[in-house]
């Protein structure tokens, strides 16, 4: 896959490509609908004759006009780079939104953007598609100005999953607020996929269900920072996870695969499958007023040193709720029983 930076560069494209525009946060199961119809628009107009081209806003669009409701990222530019050359994409645009671009009306951006440079046969998208200044253009405007310029659209239904309700073990607490937006996005086929809906159920800790959602687990990537040591006191040493530049999910302990590397890159392209413990909390049995910490313990022997590595974790189901406990031995049996927990979900693993 190519990575496209400026609009420029498509002068050297031949017109005709198959385009999908959007922002792909997660790359999700609908994401995955949509690129899957796209890579069949290609397929029917003949190999090499029209290739994939996805458009995709970096950063978000919200970061630039309303900068204090920027939606936390679920996935890093790298991850979704790779994400999207797996899904078949043959060019990736990385279309950086500015205020310019974004005052543009439904009518200009396809005149200016889609007809004059990019050019495509046809365009793929998601029924809930909107598109220019106030998000006044929809896939009806699209397919009427398509008509009018040249190119076909075709129109994707959205994804739609079902999702677990908890169980007595591992119940689902959430608040009342993401309990309306769950409800909302429901229909009689199960659960829209939507970012926001992911967003929302990693921040209630439902990793599973977000895991359904995206069509994989939730991967989140940081590198490796020294600790206060507090788990290696405990006998159970952890990895700790700096300064994360994506959406961290509630606070809990999870059952997670790892995977170790000396870059992002290395570690977005690998596949996880060191079994892992993973805590998200403020080590409340400590003390008050602690920061949060993510800290990782992984279920081998033989770690080795991990300082100023890179580490990505899959999070592949919540284990257990945080609470502070009344001594440090308490706590430390409670670990234990973690990691024994991580280990009865979690797959062997294959390093």
């Amino acid at each position: 896959m190519k990575i496209i930076e400026t609009i420029k560069e498509f002068a050297g494209l031949k017109a005709g490509c198959c385009l999908t525009i959007g922002n792909f946060d997660g790359v999700h199961v609908g994401h995955q609908k949509i690129l899957a119809a796209a890579r069949e628009a290609c397929r029917q107009r003949g190999k090499g004759k029209s290739p994939l081209v996805v458009a995709a806003f970096e950063p978000h669009p919200v970061s630039i006009l309303h900068p204090e409701k920027t939606p936390e990222r679920l996935t890093p530019l790298i991850l979704k780079e790779q994400l999207l050359a797996g899904l078949g994409a043959d060019f990736l645009f990385l279309l950086k939104p500015d205020k310019k671009l974004l005052s543009l009306s439904a009518e200009e951006f396809v005149r200016k953007i889609i007809v004059e440079h990019i050019k495509p046969s046809v365009v793929v998208e998601g029924e809930d598609f909107r598109f220019g200044a106030g998000r006044t253009g929809n896939v009806h405007t699209l397919t009427s100005l398509g008509a009018d310029n040249g190119f076909e659209v075709i129109t994707v239904d959205s994804a739609a999953v079902k999702l677990s309700a908890g169980s007595p073990e591992n119940p689902v607490r959430e608040s009342r607020l993401n309990r309306d937006r769950l409800k909302s996005a429901a229909s009689s086929n199960g659960v829209k996929v939507s970012s926001t809906l992911i967003r929302n159920l990693l921040i209630e800790g439902r990793a599973a269900d977000a895991a359904v959602a995206l069509g994989r687990p939730y991967r989140f990537v940081g590198k490796v920072v020294s600790g206060k040591g507090k788990g290696k006191l405990l006998g159970f040493p952890t990895a700790n996870l700096g300064e994360i530049n994506q959406l961290i999910p509630a606070e809990a302990v999870y059952a997670a695969t790892a995977a170790v590397g000396v870059s992002e890159e290395e570690v977005c392209k690998s596949g996880t499958s060191i079994p892992a413990a993973v805590s998200i909390g403020r080590t409340e049995t400590f003390g008050k007023g602690n920061p949060l910490l993510i800290e990782a313990n992984l279920l081998i022997e033989d770690v080795g040193s991990l300082y100023g590595k890179w580490m990505a974790l899959d999070f592949a189901e919540k284990i257990r709720s945080q609470r502070k406990f009344p001594s440090e031995e308490d706590l430390a049996g409670q670990i234990a029983k973690d990691r024994q927990k991580a280990k009865q979900l979690l797959p062997h693993p294959k390093i």
